[in-house]
């Protein structure tokens, strides 16, 4: 085996281990739902989450730039420059927390009077919500602290921290909804003990694996922190994510939005579907957290070098990375084209959706090799450093998502929903594939 499936490897391995407790989490809290109530609980479930996703998918940037500038300052052996994005990335985080704290009322408000739903999903849409709100500044200090370990190459203590926070997620929704009143807000108040629970194993991790780079107590390095050029470059490249982040909103959001204007058993199956999706695309981000380590250490180690010798060596970290996820691309479409129906009966025993849900299997045994490109080459992308590419691609995904399902929906009904979700997929490899070569060049 190589150096470089050794590394891919040695990145990929804890990434995944992690990333299968994530979707386990999603599945876990629908079950239990779908088990305990109704298509409108799951369906409320369904919305509360997309709220969170419309609030924190706009602070990706917190785990995405932190990672790539991380991995460039690693590899240029910048260990300074390692702790002063740590510091940024915290402060932006804190800030953030506590903005969303005091418009949350507002906001979930807002969102309720223009996203279609029944009152009965709305209802637990809104007290999974105003529990969960109070994870937020865990939430964005876990994105902070997992973007700079990948960074610094390490994956195993943001595997320590998502299984922790997912194993306790999991126990704890499990117990609270079952066991005790709570009820379907069981879910949520599990999600919340979870998520400080993680954040409580990164600030331990920091102090003690990473005391020589993570020291916080100097007042005078976080003042240097927050001034000069690389909080500039670090703002741009955020700019840049966030917008891209809001287009992120605009199709998934948007996926959950559409849905529910077909009913709640359309809504369920769509909830239980994107679980699935999300399955699977889990274990390609293991590979792509991976690239994002190695390509920016690889762009900050060979910084400046002669000829082509940058462009040979992070050219052939990306080849090596792309065999390996469109190995597991093909192994998932196996796996649902074999099991598709059974996979989606252990997440309800709802007999209305389970019927719902036959039309749509196609969709879920195509996704794996379809998406893997995507999901893929933002990795590579992020660790590039590369924001306004990545900004464009989601763009241009956006505009697929929404040509494609305003395209086909008077035709093909709520079919037309999983066209444009897969519109946005090829827009999105695509573009990156196309633009690949001038930015390993420019780099």
């Amino acid at each position: 085996m190589t150096n470089t499936n050794r590394d891919i490897l040695r990145l990929a391995i804890p990434s995944i281990l992690a990333n299968i407790t994530i979707p386990l989490v999603g599945i876990v809290d629908t079950a239990i739902v779908g088990h305990l109530s109704d298509a409108s609980a799951i369906g409320g479930i369904a919305i509360g989450t997309m709220l969170f996703d419309l609030l924190y998918w706009n602070f990706g940037f917190l785990r995405v730039g932190t990672s790539g500038l991380t991995a460039q300052a690693y590899g240029g052996r910048l260990r300074d420059e390692c702790q002063k994005i740590l510091i940024r990335s915290v402060t932006i985080a804190i800030v953030a927390a506590i903005a969303i704290w005091i418009v949350q009322w507002l906001f979930v408000t807002a969102v309720l009077a223009v996203v279609p739903c029944s009152e009965e999903v709305a209802c637990v849409a809104r007290e999974y919500f105003f529990i969960r709100i109070w994870a937020a500044p865990a939430t964005l200090l876990l994105f902070t602290f997992k973007g700079w370990f990948i960074g610094m190459q390490d994956t195993k203590s943001p595997m320590a921290v998502d299984i922790l926070v997912n194993v306790v997620n999991m126990v704890a929704s499990y117990y609270l909804a079952v066991h005790t009143s709570a009820g379907v807000a069981g879910v949520a108040w599990g999600t919340l003990i979870a998520q400080y629970s993680g954040l409580v194993l990164a600030l331990a991790i920091l102090w003690v694996r990473y005391a020589d780079v993570a020291v916080f107590r100097n007042g005078s390095r976080w003042k240097e922190a927050l001034r000069g050029s690389e909080l500039k470059r670090m703002m741009s490249l955020n700019g840049n994510l966030f917008i891209r982040s809001l287009c992120f909103m605009i199709v998934y959001v948007g996926y959950t939005s559409i849905a529910s204007t077909y009913g709640d058993t359309e809504l369920a199956v769509s909830s239980i579907l994107m679980k699935l999706f999300m399955f699977f695309s889990f274990f390609v981000d293991g590979f792509a957290y991976a690239g994002e380590a190695l390509v920016g250490k690889a762009f900050g180690m060979y910084k400046g070098a002669k000829g082509n010798d940058q462009e040979d060596k992070v050219q052939g970290i990306v080849l090596t990375l792309f065999n390996w996820a469109l190995g597991v691309g093909v192994v998932f479409t196996a796996i649902y084209a074999m099991w598709g129906n059974e996979s989606i009966a252990l997440l309800t025993s709802d007999v209305e959706v389970l019927m719902a849900s036959d039309k749509y299997i196609g969709w879920l045994i195509a996704m794996p090799v379809i998406s893997t490109l995507a999901f893929m080459w933002d990795g590579v992308f992020i660790g590039a450093t590369a924001g306004v590419q990545i900004r464009n691609s989601m763009i241009w995904a956006a505009v697929g998502f929404v040509a494609g399902y305003l395209a086909t929906y008077r035709y093909v009904g709520p079919q037309a929903l999983y066209i444009g979700y897969f519109a946005h997929l090829i827009a999105r490899a695509v573009y990156l594939t196309i633009v690949w070569g001038k930015v390993r060049r420019e780099r």
